[in-house]
């Protein structure tokens, strides 16, 4: 299975993960509602028990709005018979179970029947009837007398406020849901993919990356993600650059050692001192690449030993000429120091620093042909002390100058490997610079050939 099948198959496990996540939130958001309408039940239920009074069926409403709308108890006995609705009608049976007084007390119904022998009598409620007064407005217009406690069934009891709380629960739900499919599209979806991306690249595959999608914070979470998988795969690229120039710079020297010595032992070479020189000279390459390696390393994880000092920079560039003046005549390279008017010191290690112009200065004086010149010039300016190495050689073309400070890296019309360099000193001479606050750049210059900058913010 490919890595770009292997993520399709992990998102599609995340994303039924995430969706049954969701679903389970959904359900126990649901269940909740019917738990809280079931305690309500109970506790209503419970109180109209303590005191039936507390609520009054759904019949005294009934007949108080046919009241209203007679302005009289006329026709009341139809009200049931004229109703279309099958929930009002289960209150018929109750009906058949209680009188009905109008406001002097006499008897309106009796259990339904409008002509039964109490009809008009006068009505004397008995101990333990439950009774409710009848009113239009502020006018007692008459009173409900219900037979026993049948009334109480739960349903009939819960009835009012079974309606409101169903329909609440139910809106809810829907809410509950249609938030929680947009979250599933806009947040779960996408990171999902995340997820299985983050997955892919823990697994080795650094070329994973992910749609920018959904919200803001997840196409930013998205962003950031593939900035980081793209980092990790330009690392892991150069990782594998950097592992096999190594092993082509180390291939060379090892191989003359080789060479040389296996010539000695067969008798080819004698074992004098011409030859022994060859070998040692050999080695001296080698042990000047791992030592360079090695500083480079310290340099870039910032673990390199540092003894800031205040630094004249010219002092730091004038013994930097005086050591390499002699390489420089003995190639006929001109060599020269130009400094400007300097007051200021800067925070530096004047060692490393020395490192660093040192390998600005060799740099120059390996690739710049015989009969041209090496300037080094030091200027300050707007608080910034500048030294510049500059040369009229050939220059190095627009397209490379912002690779001349990676590792090995060299330009082969001009910077052969004969030439005897480990293609480390730029890169070694940016990381000391810029491990101490400088600032390290390169141009080519418009009269002709190269110039590294190096700056320092002056001490206050």
């Amino acid at each position: 299975m490919n890595p770009s099948q292997d993520m399709v198959r992990t998102t599609g496990l995340i994303n039924r993960r995430l969706f049954l996540l969701v679903f389970r939130a959904l359900a126990s958001v649901l269940l909740l509602l019917v738990l809280l309408l079931v305690v309500a039940a109970w506790a209503v239920i419970g109180w109209v028990n303590m005191d039936p009074t507390n609520a009054e069926p759904l019949l005294v409403y009934m007949l108080e709005s046919h009241y209203e709308a007679r302005g009289s108890w006329e026709g009341v006995e139809a009200v049931f018979k004229r109703s279309p609705s099958a929930l009002v009608n289960i209150y018929q049976r109750h009906w058949n179970d209680s009188i009905l007084l109008d406001n002097s007390s006499r008897v309106i119904i009796n259990h339904g029947l409008a002509n039964s022998p109490l009809t008009g009598q006068v009505y004397q409620i008995q101990t333990g009837e439950l009774h409710f007064p009848l009113k239009s407005g502020s006018q007692t217009i008459g009173t409900l007398i219900l037979e026993g406690r049948r009334f109480l069934e739960p349903l009939q009891v819960f009835f009012p406020i079974l309606i409101p709380f169903s329909i609440l629960a139910i809106s809810l739900g829907l809410l509950t849901l249609i938030i929680g499919l947009l979250l599933l599209r806009r947040v779960v979806l996408p990171l999902a993919e995340v997820i299985a991306a983050a997955r892919s690249v823990a697994d080795g595959n650094l070329s994973a990356r992910v749609k920018s999608s959904g919200p803001s914070d997840m196409r930013v979470l998205s962003d950031s993600f593939n900035q980081m998988a793209e980092s990790l795969e330009k690392n892991d690229r150069a990782r594998r650059e950097l592992l096999a120039i190594i092993a082509h710079e180390l291939r060379t020297p090892l191989s003359v050692l080789r060479g040389r010595l296996e010539g000695i032992v067969d008798g080819i070479y004698p074992a004098d001192g011409a030859h022994i020189a060859g070998v040692l000279e050999e080695t001296y390459l080698m042990e000047r690449l791992v030592e360079d390696l090695r500083l480079l390393a310290l340099a870039e994880s910032r673990q390199l030993h540092l003894d800031p000092k205040p630094v004249h920079l010219e002092d730091v560039a004038l013994r930097v000429v005086d050591l390499f003046m002699a390489e420089a005549e003995e190639n006929q390279i001109g060599l020269s120091l130009e400094i400007g008017t300097i007051s200021s010191t800067i925070q530096a290690d004047s060692q490393r620093l020395e490192q660093a112009v040192g390998n600005l200065v060799s740099n120059a004086l390996r690739y710049v042909p015989a009969g041209k010149q090496v300037v080094v010039k030091i200027s300050e300016m707007d608080g910034q002390v500048e030294l510049a190495v500059r040369d009229n050689g050939m220059g190095v073309p627009e397209a490379d100058l912002t690779r001349i400070f990676d590792r090995f890296w060299r330009v082969e019309s001009s910077r052969a490997r004969s030439s005897g360099g480990t293609g480390l000193g730029l890169a070694i001479a940016k990381e000391l610079v810029e491990a101490q606050g400088g600032q390290i750049s390169a141009q080519n210059h418009p009269e002709g050939g190269m110039e590294v900058k190096i700056s320092f913010k002056t001490r206050e």
